[in-house]
């Protein structure tokens, strides 16, 4: 079994990441989460501020580390791991634009979420705020959005409740970043058979 470590942006993030059903996936695939360290922002996802998190991890017992940042405003993908610097061994996965992206692309959730079996999202990486996108769709579909006040966290969680899986994510056929971070997990995985 691999044991994994990783570094978040955020709160949302960390929720995700430590969800049962995330814990679920990776220990059907022989990986055991050791811990993760929310980093409370992207602007903390710097080499001063990694190298520590890193440490941290190592002593947990992390074999592999991953890093789980959104694009945010960012001009692409390649700048953004720039500015972390990551360890080539280390594993960095940036969210497009950010982590509610891959919220949008879980159709059966949003299905669930907006009581519209027929709802899909065709194009979820090109949303500049998904956040606003998710609550502007509960208002138009339920009369109810999700509040300012710890919007993010309610929403991620309720999403869980709701079966939140980043598989199924990873299978719409708009979402590559998500799909890029199972493919990566995946490979972690079969590092842990071979």
């Amino acid at each position: 079994m691999v044991k994994i470590g990783f570094i978040v942006e955020g709160q949302t993030e960390l929720i995700l990441i430590q969800s049962t059903a995330f814990k679920n996936f990776l220990s059907h695939n022989n990986i055991e989460l050791v811990n993760v360290i929310n980093a409370d922002g992207s602007g903390n996802l710097l080499p001063h501020n990694i190298e520590g998190y890193i440490q941290i991890l190592e002593k947990s017992g992390a074999e592999k580390i991953f890093i789980l940042t959104d694009l945010d405003r960012d001009i692409c993908i390649t700048k953004t791991k720039e500015r972390i610097s990551a360890r080539p061994q280390d594993i960095v996965i940036i969210a497009v634009k950010t982590i509610e992206a891959w919220f949008l692309a879980c159709t059966p959730v949003m299905q669930l979420l907006l009581d519209d079996m027929t709802f899909s999202f065709p194009e979820p990486e090109k949303e500049d705020v998904p956040f606003q996108t998710i609550n502007d769709l509960l208002i138009h579909y339920t009369g109810r959005g999700i509040g300012r006040a710890a919007g993010k966290i309610k929403l991620v969680t309720r999403l869980l409740k709701l079966g939140l899986d980043l598989s199924l994510s990873a299978s719409h056929a708009n979402c590559p970043s998500v799909k890029y971070f199972m493919q990566k997990i995946s490979e972690v995985a079969r590092t842990a058979t071979a």
